[in-house]
Formats: C-alpha cells, structure tokens, sequence
C-alpha cells in the first residue's frame, strides 16, 4: 500500500506523488521491487481508472542503477512524457506517468554505477554494509527477443508496449519460479544467474533451469494467441555454467548476487550463436557436461564450434532447438 514518509531531506531512492492534500513521498528502501498498480497486492496502490491492475515494476539493480519495467499495461507506462515498451534506466528528477497519475523519480544519493561495480546502495533499512566478493560456480542465462525490432517497425507503439510489457513480467514470474531473478535487463533481453553449491551442480538444479527456459519459450509462444501480432514471438537462449566473481549484497534470506567475468560474457555470446547456427538454444561445454548425467546427449545437443566476438580461437558449444530441449526434458519425466 502506498505509504507516507517524512518529507523531509532524504538521502535514500523515493517517489513524489501529487495529490490533492499535497505532495506524498514514497519510500524507495528495504526491498529491490516495487509495484505498481490499481489491485492491492501491490506495494503502490494508486486509484486511477487508467491504470491497470498490475501495471509497472521499479526494480533496483546490485548495481544501484534503478530501472522502469511496464508489465503489460493497456495504457502504458511514460518516462519524461515517452512510453517505453522495454525496461529503461531511470535517472534522478524523472517524471513518471501511469494513467492520469505522475510521479517524480528522486535518487539524489545513489548515482549509477559502471557495470562492473558491485556496490549497492547505502540506506537506513538495509543491513548489508559490505559487498562480499567470492568466487562461486554460477550458471548464466541469456534469453534474446527474436526479431525485436523487425516487430517494432510493424506494431503500433500501444500494443508493443502492451506485449513487450507482458514478456518481461511473466519472464519475470518464471525465472522466479525456477530457483532465480532477472539479474540484468538489456534492452530486449534479460539475464537471470543461479548460485550453485561448493560441490558442484546438483542434477535437479540443472534440470530446473532447462525447465525455465523451455516454459519461457512456451510462454513466448502463447503471446501470439493474446495479441495481433505480425508473426508468432520468438526467443533464442544461451546457457553457460563455470566460475565467477560474484558479489553478496544482499541480507537476510535473500541475498541478492551480480556476477561478474568470463563465464557471463560467454553465456550473451552463446546465445548470439543461436543466431549463426539459425537454432534456439546453444550452451557451454561445461553445462553440457552436466546435463549429460542426466541423459543429454550429442543427438538432442549436437556439438558446433562457433567464432564469438571477444575470443581469438573458434568455441566449442552444443546447440539445438527447443523441440530437442523438450525431448530432453521427456527423458526427465517432464511431460507438460
């Protein structure tokens, strides 16, 4: 629910909403989400007719960076008086507009940081001080829009919107079911990591992240029965497992991790390769090799070498497509 805070000097992220009693500040500390929308489940509840249910997302990033994610509205969500259909990088003094109701973005103490530093934000109700840098055995996953912006030259900018925004929130909602959250936002792309043991890969963490991904194509898939689009929306995906520095900044039972290296690089050049191999899902030699111990094998991913942007010398990686990850996933007793 949308609460008061004392509106006075503040350091810490907050909204300015203005009503007819005067101006509300909204806290923007404690959490890492914030939604927003006419239904009470959210934690901003602001009764506007043209606001959908559920309409948009703020999201903190590890990197203190906040971004604007629209969930599928009917009448979108607006930045400085421009829609936006992917999630967008908010900036300190920002106008926001859902409906017939705008607020003001306000991070007056947290200044986006380079994407290769790991310090979080600073605040009164968060109880990290640190950020802990460890090396962990990770695996990455990259998941692209197909075609994104052959469909923006051919939609009307309302029902872009409208679609993109569904993608990202049940994007969102299935990397959350599946053990992760979306670490970083790209453009038309997300990326989600999953923090694995010191003993290495547990065969059911590996087969719920196959799991993931084959109910983010599915997902994708339905889009097309929702909405008049010009052709059926696709993905492409890439998977890596290996080492990586990541960092703990989070507290409690959520720690919130961002991973850093080469082992994060190589899953966005994998799913690249989807492209040049014209296939659906490419993954490394090493996430290979632990699906192998539950029954891949060279028939569903078949082996490729791949010239990736970034690397001298030509990378293995085995690829298929989404029918063969399902085919996998049967062998798995995974019949949905």
């Amino acid at each position: 629910m949308v609460s008061d805070s004392v509106a006075t000097a503040q350091p810490d992220p907050y909204l300015v909403l203005q009503t007819e009693s005067g101006k509300r500040h909204l806290s923007l500390v404690g959490s890492n989400c914030w939604t927003i929308g006419r239904s009470d489940d959210n934690n901003f509840v602001l009764p506007d007719r043209w606001i959908s249910r559920n309409h948009a997302m703020l999201q903190c990033m590890e990197t203190g960076e906040f971004y604007l994610i629209d969930l599928g509205s009917r009448n979108g969500s607006f930045v400085n008086g421009r829609r936006v259909s992917v999630p967008v990088t908010l900036h300190n003094g920002d106008m926001l507009t859902f409906g017939q109701t705008e607020l003001q973005f306000y991070c007056p103490s947290v200044e986006p940081q380079p994407s290769s530093s790991l310090n979080t934000i600073d605040s009164q109700d968060f109880t990290a001080t640190a950020t802990l840098h460890v090396r962990r055995l990770i695996s990455v996953m990259v998941v692209d829009i197909r075609d994104f912006t052959v469909m923006t030259r051919q939609l009307d900018e309302k029902i872009l919107s409208e679609v993109i925004g569904t993608w990202f929130r049940c994007a969102g909602e299935i990397i959350g079911e599946y053990g992760s959250w979306v670490d970083k936002y790209i453009g038309d792309a997300v990326m989600a990591v999953w923090i694995h043991g010191t003993q290495g890969v547990d065969s059911d963490e590996m087969l719920r992240i196959a799991k993931a991904i084959s109910a983010l194509h599915k997902m994708t898939s339905t889009l097309y029965e929702q909405y008049p689009l010009p052709f059926p929306m696709r993905i492409g995906a890439g998977l890596n497992t290996g080492y990586a520095m990541v960092g703990n900044t989070g507290s409690g039972d959520r720690p919130d991790y961002t991973a850093l290296g080469d082992t994060v690089n190589a899953a966005f050049r994998f799913e690249s390769s989807t492209k040049q191999l014209g296939l659906d899902i490419a993954i490394g030699e090493t996430t290979y090799e632990y699906l192998t111990q539950v029954g891949a094998n060279e028939e569903i991913f078949k082996r490729y070498t791949v010239n990736m942007k970034g690397y001298e010398t030509p990378i293995l990686t085995h690829a298929g497509s989404f029918s063969d990850l399902d085919r996998f996933l049967k062998i798995n007793g995974d019949d949905e």
